[in-house]
């Protein structure tokens, strides 16, 4: 996947090496990036404690959010993939305290499904 996918909506993998130069500020000490999908602009990064989900906000996309889950509070995940009318495919992360699911909508079922990989490897070994 390439420069294309991530302007349609698809996730597409990105340089470890990368994302730790542009998470430098908030990585903690020896926190490593161990792999890193960019939808767009937003990124959805694992570490090895924890799921950062990076907002970028705006037009020129300087205004970032950064919300940090440890990958303990996630209670349960979901996946829904395209349909025949419906070209969207979602994943919904549940976060203990929260009623509401964090939701990320992607343009291409494979992409969704690497990410849900990821995010079912982290999760089950907490």
């Amino acid at each position: 996947m390439g420069i294309l996918d991530g302007l349609l909506g698809n996730a597409s993998q990105v340089e470890k090496s990368e994302v730790a130069k542009e998470l430098r500020d908030i990585l903690l000490p020896k926190e490593e990036v161990d792999m890193a999908y960019r939808v767009i602009r937003d990124m959805l990064v694992f570490t090895d404690k924890r799921l950062i989900l990076v907002d970028k906000q705006g037009i020129t996309g300087k205004k970032v959010e950064y919300h940090t889950i440890p990958y303990k509070s996630i209670v349960h995940f979901s996946t829904e993939t395209m349909g025949t009318f419906d070209l969207d495919a979602e994943l919904k992360i549940w976060v203990s305290g929260s009623s509401t699911p964090i939701t990320k909508t992607f343009k291409k079922d494979s992409s969704i499904a690497d990410v849900q990989k990821a995010l079912a490897m982290y999760v089950l070994r907490s």
